[in-house]
């Protein structure tokens, strides 16, 4: 299986970079990791232009960035993971930055139960670190997952949120658990 890891954390070798690293690990030995440091890239914001929309069949955004070789590897793989710290309940600055390109993946939303995305059916995952509680913390990362997913029409293979995760020791030690937890979900095979 190919899988891409987004780490949209600012900190390469923060909480949610040692949590990543663990599930990366477990997964490398059968599978292709292909990991994005969101940090390292030159991802612009949306313009929301609509030039994409006059290309049906591709990516089709006109930005000279790095956001369209990375949809290229996404559309490669057989599932993404998305890697964020919680920051103000939600995906990071330079994460949402890629979330809202998204925009260029999907054809046709003002028709939404016949829309196009050149992402439907690939396997995505959220991957989350916080500080405090999933309970009234980290809910509404969740909810904006979900509805990105529906948006680009992909399967969500799971959610994984690492609460209280203050420091690089609980990311290594709880996250350890969770990080096997996550690489058994994702590989389980479907019940005929």
């Amino acid at each position: 299986m190919k899988i891409t890891t987004i780490l949209g954390s600012p900190k390469k070798n923060g909480n949610t970079a040692a949590f990543l690293e663990q599930f990366e690990k477990i997964m490398e030995q059968n599978n292709e990791i292909n990991r994005i440091n969101i940090k390292d890239k030159n991802v612009n914001g949306c313009l929301g232009c609509g030039s994409c929309r006059k290309k049906p069949d591709a990516i089709g955004c006109v930005q000279k960035d790095d956001g369209v070789s990375i949809f290229e590897q996404m559309l490669d793989s057989d599932l993404i993971i998305y890697a964020s710290p919680l920051y103000c309940w939600g995906f990071t600055a330079q994460l949402k930055a890629l979330v809202d390109r998204h925009f260029c993946m999907v054809k046709e939303f003002s028709l939404p139960h016949n829309h196009v995305s050149l992402l439907e059916n690939k396997k995505v995952a959220l991957l989350v670190t916080c500080g405090g509680p999933v309970e009234n913390n980290a809910d509404l990362i969740q909810t904006a997952f979900e509805r990105l997913a529906f948006y680009i029409k992909s399967k969500i293979a799971g959610k994984f949120i690492l609460p209280f995760c203050s420091d690089i020791n609980i990311a290594k030690t709880q996250g350890a658990t969770l990080a096997q937890q996550m690489a058994d979900r994702l590989t389980e095979k479907p019940i005929a």
